[in-house]
């Protein structure tokens, strides 16, 4: 029986700090914009500065021949 009733103090201490954490991702703005991560996947990914170079001499190359 004083399994249970430690089972169950753990239980309520571990949903507190759930509780918790959901009230200070809240505060602090987490879930402030609901709009632009719906429409993120829309927005092209640009190059790495390093893909990017390696690009152009591909095409540097390409027009030498």
């Amino acid at each position: 029986m004083s399994a249970i009733f430690f089972l169950i103090g753990c239980s309520v201490l571990i949903a507190l700090l759930f509780l918790g954490a959901f009230i200070w991702a809240n505060k602090s703005g987490q879930h402030d914009d609901t709009y632009t991560p719906a429409i993120r996947v829309l927005f092209e990914d640009d190059f790495p500065s390093e893909e990017k170079e390696l690009d152009r001499q591909v095409n540097l190359g390409e027009e030498n021949k």
